[in-house]
């Protein structure tokens, strides 16, 4: 076991406390390995042998290498950025009993509620300013800033047992009522976009727009009697967002068309113009495919030979509920990568895709895990099936291990996210 994996991983989740802080902690190590940086919306003039990347929403990211040769099928791993949060509305600060700001939220995604009480929170994310050089022209420039608070600002604090003396026996939450994080005294009203605004290193007036969440300041840690389990915020879907790329960069891409996808909103159902359901990969992949000349029967042809493996993180059996699991598919932290399988094609592995990349995995030496939901137990959709609907090809679905998945503060075993990384440097060989 390589034991620096780990400590890159538990790097990788600090750098990125939204999904538009890791699109860009990816393209600085993409940058740093010489790949060059597309736009959207500028002509491309792609070369065989080239290295290249492009994102979408500043929260989306796709990084392809093209082989020297013609090339007849394409490598594609997918993975996403976002996590359930919560996120930070207009006119956010709202004063309570003339003594305290708090600010009003709204929910990203379906999380569990009961961690965020207690803990340190922050806000990070992006805000949207005027490009100052397009000032008095017809058609102004904006730019994206990241934001983020890098100190204990915010907490959601519990209500204590006295006042609520069934809690311990079950508690529905509103959302509206109970979630609402405290910011500050009075004296700290009129003032969050003002923090904002420094922390962007603009003017308050300079805000036109933004996208801010909440984020779990609790720090990552490794833990456990012979520390083998790993435990931080976002994991899902970051840990495999870190091994897809890990895999990416050192995977020898020869044969290939090799690509490295990471969309934005898996958790609110990916129907957004940088999600899974979106045109980015198709729209990417026709662009690759006339800039190096080849026509649409040729595009069907590359589809018709690839592989997708749409990576998001995968149940495991946990300790105090082993009956909520499968009977037969029982996957546990640190014993290997997890192929999802469903019936209803809430995950789209087949027995094609399933013996494509068992294969791989057998060459990499990774062990291989099952996972099925309990046929009473409906479970939850991810990237595949979902990117299928723009690009049909040949996917399997595929996880690491973990607990308390949609928590702020999640766990996994150690060794996992090297098995991936070796499957995926496999799978881009």
């Amino acid at each position: 076991m390589n034991h620096r994996i780990p400590e890159e991983l538990i790097e990788f989740i600090k750098e990125s406390p939204t999904a538009f802080h890791a699109v860009s902690a990816m393209a600085a190590r993409l940058t740093e390995s010489g790949f060059i940086r597309l736009e959207e919306g500028m002509h491309w003039n792609l070369k065989q042998g080239g290295s290249y990347y492009v994102t979408r929403n500043d929260s989306s990211l796709i990084a392809f290498t093209i082989p020297e040769h013609p090339f007849q099928g394409m490598r594609i791993m997918a993975s996403h950025s976002d996590s359930p949060s919560f996120k930070i509305k207009e006119n956010p600060e709202m004063e309570s009993e003339g003594h305290y700001i708090r600010l009003n939220v709204e929910r990203y995604g379906g999380m569990l509620f009961a961690p965020w009480f207690d803990r340190p929170l922050s806000v990070a994310g992006r805000v949207i300013v005027k490009d100052p050089s397009t000032d008095g022209k017809p058609s102004a420039c904006f730019l994206s800033k990241l934001v983020n608070i890098d100190r204990d600002l915010l907490m959601i604090p519990n209500l204590a047992i006295h006042m609520d003396r069934d809690a311990n026996n079950g508690h529905k939450y509103n959302a509206q009522k109970d979630m609402l994080p405290l910011y500050g005294d009075l004296t700290a009203k009129n003032t969050f976009f003002q923090t904002i605004a420094e922390a962007a290193n603009v003017t308050e007036d300079e805000i036109l727009g933004h996208d801010l969440f909440l984020y779990n300041r609790q720090e990552p840690c490794i833990w456990g009697a012979s520390r083998e389990f790993l435990s931080a915020p976002r994991l899902d879907d970051l840990q495999c967002a870190f091994a897809s790329l890990k895999g990416f960069l050192s995977g020898a891409k020869e044969d290939y068309l090799a690509l490295h996808c990471v969309f934005d909103n898996e958790e609110v159902g990916s129907g957004t113009k940088q999600g899974a359901a979106s045109t980015f990969l198709k729209d990417t992949l026709t662009r690759i495919h006339r800039n190096l000349g080849y026509n649409e029967e040729d595009f069907l042809v590359h589809l018709a030979n690839s592989l997708m493996v749409s990576a998001d993180n995968a149940h495991a059996v946990h300790p105090n509920y082993t009956e909520k699991a499968d009977p037969t598919n029982r996957p546990y932290l640190n014993e290997g990568i997890v192929i999802k399988y469903n019936a209803n094609q809430k995950y789209c592995t087949d027995a094609v895709s399933a013996a494509m990349f068992k294969d791989i995995c057998h060459t990499a030496g990774v062990p291989v895990q099952t996972f099925t939901n309990r046929s009473d137990m409906a479970g939850g959709s991810t990237l595949g099936n979902i990117s299928n609907t723009q690009v049909a090809l040949n996917t399997v679905d595929i996880g690491l291990p973990q607990f308390a998945m949609h928590s702020p503060y999640e766990t996994t075993g150690v060794k996992d996210t090297e098995y991936l990384i070796r499957a995926a440097t496999e799978f881009f060989a």
